[in-house]
């Protein structure tokens, strides 16, 4: 009989024990999180060299500045949007049609306008632009809330593709446009892999900023509050549909910036590069990261380019399997957030 006492204590020590583990664990997944996230970024980097390591480095930047943008909405003010995409297009494309000579295609299509403006005088129009069409889109889009609100986001994103794709004497259609302006500073142009990386983690480091200020303010914390109650916080006086839009209009810019600075790096842009699908995964990497945290969204931007950028290395996937191999394994991952993470790995709300 005390043996049987003491298997029985031993094993609720067991127990104890490994609960206690569990409970460490679960405490601890940010930290977790952050670790795997970045010392896999360290290895890949190291593993594919300084160059490939550049390149991964501003393709993330872009998309942290569009994910922490589209947080301040989604994640701050629980307004889930699925039409980003459309401001970070107007973006690109005022970038491409106020710096491109696209002379050069008047043979095989129609010509488009040309004006030859520097990039610095092209980035402040496409980050007004977006925001103007935000003004002109939110002001129709803050009476609708909850589903209504994803449906109309939705819509927003479909007219915006279909613009870029039919609007031809000045966006040339699906022909796209070539050989956008890069970043000059009297005579020095910055056109090398380095130093653009280092132009667009500047103008990520910007938008952070900006973005930590807002949430910080007394203005985040009434964005906050109408995330988890829009009716009683309007019952203390506040004008809800003012901050609605003014957040959506300054995520808007902050896409538009993200947007410049893509079709500045690629020199050439078309339709494709806007689809409901960037838009869909945009939303993906800001529930992957986390809910109303700015650096969820860098984990989750950081995350999801190395999964994108990395499965192409992989042998045992054909390369022509390779994108649609990046959706199911994205896809499995959120599954498995909303079963056992719904805030996100280092995120402070549920979606």
């Amino acid at each position: 009989m005390a043996t049987s006492a003491q298997t029985d204590g031993d094993t609720a020590a067991d127990a104890q024990a490994v609960g206690l583990v569990t409970r460490l664990i679960r405490g601890n997944i940010e930290l977790w999180a952050n670790l795997l996230v970045i010392t896999w970024a360290i290895v890949f980097f190291v593993w594919q060299g300084t160059g490939f390591a550049i390149t991964v480095g501003t393709v993330f930047a872009i998309w942290a500045i569009l994910a922490v943008s589209l947080n301040l909405v989604v994640g701050f003010t629980g307004l889930l949007s699925v039409g980003h995409v459309g401001f970070f297009g107007i973006g690109a494309y005022t970038m491409a049609v106020l710096t491109s000579d696209a002379s050069y295609e008047a043979a095989r299509t129609d010509a488009i306008p040309t004006y030859g403006w520097p990039f610095f005088a092209a980035l402040p129009v496409s980050v007004v632009l977006a925001g103007l069409v935000a003004i002109v889109v939110g002001v129709a889009f803050n009476r609708f809330r909850d589903d209504i609100f994803v449906l109309v986001s939705f819509g927003f994103a479909i007219i915006a593709f279909n613009t870029f794709l039919n609007l031809r004497e000045i966006t040339r259609g699906a022909f796209g446009i070539h050989e956008i302006e890069r970043p000059a500073i009297g005579g020095w142009v910055i056109d090398g892999e380095l130093e653009f990386l280092l132009f667009s983690l500047g103008a990520l480091a910007l938008v952070v900023l900006v973005s930590w200020l807002v949430v910080t303010s007394s203005f985040g914390r009434v964005l906050t509050a109408i995330r988890e109650d829009e009716e009683a916080i309007a019952v203390f006086g506040y004008q809800v549909t003012h901050y609605k839009l003014a957040i959506w209009v300054i995520s808007a810019m902050m896409a538009g910036l993200a947007g410049g600075l893509l079709a500045s790096w690629t020199s050439f842009i078309d339709p494709n590069s806007f689809i409901l699908l960037e838009s869909m995964l945009l939303v993906s990497i800001v529930i992957l990261g986390g809910l109303a945290t700015i650096w969820g969204s860098l984990l989750g931007a950081m995350a999801f380019v190395l999964m994108e950028e990395g499965m192409r290395f992989l042998p045992f996937i054909p390369p022509e399997y390779v994108g649609q191999a990046r959706q199911i394994v994205l896809g499995v991952l959120l599954v498995l957030l909303m079963l056992f993470r719904p805030q996100g790995l280092v995120g402070r709300y549920r979606l």
